[in-house]
């Protein structure tokens, strides 16, 4: 499945800039971000996690029990560099959580069945 929003240049230009070492520029890597979110949680409907990418944004996915109030007991979060390597496939699940690079809380706080996306 290939997502319209998948292709978007901020997506493409914030990885071809972290690829080569380069820090994205501040509104590129927010589009990108915010772009990648949307397409998990369209992937991944639902809302029993909460993903977590500070300062940009935030999304709940994931099928299971519903979340309402307060912090939710399945939360991930990570920066936006760290991210953006997930859902390109750049990194891998079991290496980031390893390494402490992405906070995560919950027992179904784990999105190894969902990442990388497929970007195309």
């Amino acid at each position: 499945m290939s997502s319209p929003h998948i292709k978007s240049a901020a997506v493409a230009a914030a990885l071809t800039a972290l690829d080569e070492g380069r820090t994205p520029e501040r509104p590129v890597l927010r589009e990108a971000v915010r772009t990648l979110l949307a397409v998990l949680a369209e992937r991944a409907p639902g809302r029993s996690v909460e993903v977590r990418v500070p300062p940009y944004g935030a999304v709940q996915c994931v099928p299971g029990p519903r979340h309402t109030r307060g912090t939710p007991p399945n939360v991930v979060e990570m920066s936006p560099e760290v991210w953006l390597a997930l859902a390109s496939g750049r990194l891998g699940w079991a290496e980031v959580v390893t390494e402490g690079r992405v906070r995560v809380s919950g027992v179904r706080a784990d999105l190894s069945a969902h990442l990388p996306l497929e970007l195309g």
